[in-house]
């Protein structure tokens, strides 16, 4: 059994969806659910729902430690959170419209994550990290993570484009020296790039990173290694809750690749997966 250290946000989910146009100033009927999330800590329960031994590193408010562990560990993932004494857990309001998600967010005790308290028994085949923590670190700090998960694989997925473009684009790039593989949407990977066409970034990027998946919603995922590139269709699919897509997606996609499968391959299995995630609500699987 492959084993990944994931390191990532855990956020307090507020899913709102409009039944209809939003209204100003007055009164729009929603159905409102919350439920526990973040990218990197949905991440991790996907991967561990295809059998990966999944090591999860987040920071929570002290008084949601034993709340998130136990959520993450009913996902079979192992949990090793960060209590934050001062900061309270981050959150954030998910308003769903159709495939449109407009996100406000609160990144909360998130933002102070330590990688100094990583302990090497967690690492293993693969070292996944989401953007909003690499923004998050010292250069040094990250530089010696990724020396430390090596010879495994390093993943990054750049997490958002706002964020990003908030920070210096050039400081996150070269923030990601020695990644293996990125995993960005097309809206991060214009940020990125300062480029349009998928084929163009996906190029872009392989110059930095060996290995990039360029996520392109129901279009499908641009690929590309070194000289080579490629288009996966996406799977048509009865889109319920998009939330999960992207994470869904990333986690197959390294499975795959852990199980010792190309980059084309890999996707094409991620790409269906990822149909099956929309079809249900909430970024996390549903059964576990």
């Amino acid at each position: 059994m492959p084993k990944v250290l994931v390191i990532g946000d855990v956020i307090d989910d507020i899913l709102v969806r409009p039944v209809g146009l939003i209204r100003n100033d007055t009164d729009t009927t929603s159905e409102i659910t919350s439920a526990p999330g973040g990218s990197g800590a949905n991440f991790a329960c996907w991967l561990a729902s295809l059998g990966v031994e999944t090591h999860f590193v987040g920071r929570v408010g002290q008084a949601d430690l034993e709340r998130h562990s136990e959520s993450l560990a009913a996902f079979g993932v192992i949990p090793h959170l960060q209590s934050d004494s001062i900061h309270q857990t981050g959150k954030i309001v998910v308003l769903v419209e159709g495939q449109t998600r407009s996100f406000l967010t609160d990144r909360g005790a998130n933002k102070y994550l330590d990688l100094n308290q990583i302990d090497l028994e967690w690492f293993g085949d693969a070292l996944y990290i989401s953007g909003y923590s690499v923004l998050d670190q010292a250069a040094k700090d990250l530089k010696s993570l990724f020396e430390r998960a090596r010879p495994g694989l390093v993943v990054c997925d750049p997490g958002s484009a706002g964020y990003i473009a908030d920070h210096s684009v050039l400081e996150f790039l070269n923030r990601l020296e020695g990644v293996d593989l990125v995993t960005p949407s097309l809206e991060e990977g214009r940020i990125l790039t300062a480029e349009s066409a998928p084929s163009v970034i996906a190029g872009l990027l392989a110059r930095r990173f060996p290995m990039v998946a360029l996520t392109l919603g129901s279009v499908g995922v641009q690929l590309s290694q070194g000289e080579e590139t490629e288009l996966v269709e996406a799977i048509p699919a009865d889109i319920v809750d998009a939330t999960g897509a992207g994470d869904a997606f990333a986690a197959k996609l390294l499975e795959q690749i852990l199980g010792g499968n190309s980059l084309s391959t890999s996707a094409q299995a991620a790409v269906r997966f990822a149909a099956k995630a929309v079809t249900v609500v909430g970024g996390r699987p549903t059964s576990n």
